[in-house]
C-alpha cells in the first residue's frame, strides 16, 4: 500500500531503523510495513536476534539521521530506553521514546523531533504503528504557515545549549 493512500499529504521518506536483539522481531515487522507503504527504508541491523549491544546500533542510527542519509528514524530495543539515550548522544538527533500516538505526534510538532524510540517489550505491533503514523504523519508546528516560531527558538537550543 502506498503511504499516500493513508494521508495523501504524506510524501514517502527516507527512513531508517535499528534495534537491539530484544525488538528484532518488531523491527522486521515495522520495516516491511514502511516499504509496502512506499519509504525507503534502510535497516540498520541487526540482522539476527544474537545478543549485542544497544549503543552500537543507537549510534549508528543516530549517524545516518545526522548527516541527512535518512530524513527519520526508528530506534526499538526492550524497553526503548537504552536506544533512545545512545542515540540522543548525537546534538543533530532528537529522539523521542513514545509508546502512543499522542506523544510521537507532539514529538514532532513541539519538539521537531527527527527519531522516536520505542520498547518492544512494552508496545505491540498495532501500537507501535500507530505511534510511527503518527510520528511520520505530523508536520513541525513552526515549519506551517501560521507557525509562531517559539519551538523553533527551543529546539535549536538542544542542539546548541550557548543561544
Amino acid at each position: 500500500m502506498d503511504c499516500r493512500a493513508v494521508n495523501p499529504y504524506v510524501a514517502a521518506m527516507r527512513i531508517a531503523i535499528a534495534s537491539d536483539h530484544a525488538a528484532i522481531d518488531l523491527k522486521a515487522e515495522l520495516r516491511d510495513w514502511l516499504i509496502d507503504q512506499g519509504h525507503e527504508v534502510a535497516d540498520l541491523g541487526p540482522q539476527t536476534a544474537d545478543s549485542v549491544d544497544y549503543p552500537d546500533f543507537g549510534y549508528k542510527l543516530a549517524g545516518v539521521i545526522a548527516d541527512g542519509t535518512a530524513e527519520r528514524g526508528i530506534a526499538l530495543c526492550g524497553s526503548g530506553i537504552g536506544i533512545s539515550m545512545s542515540v540522543n548522544r548525537n546534538p543533530g538527533v532528537r529522539c523521542a521514546l513514545v509508546s502512543e500516538p499522542l506523544s510521537a505526534s507532539l514529538s514532532r510538532e513541539h519538539n521537531n523531533a527527527n527519531c522516536i524510540a520505542m520498547g518492544a517489550r512494552l508496545i505491540g505491533s498495532d501500537m507501535a504503528k500507530a505511534c510511527v503514523t503518527a510520528f511520520l504523519d505530523t508536520e513541525f508546528a513552526d515549519d506551517l504557515p501560521d507557525g509562531t516560531g517559539r519551538h523553533r527558538r527551543r529546539v535549536d537550543k538542544l542542539s546548541n545549549p550557548e543561544i
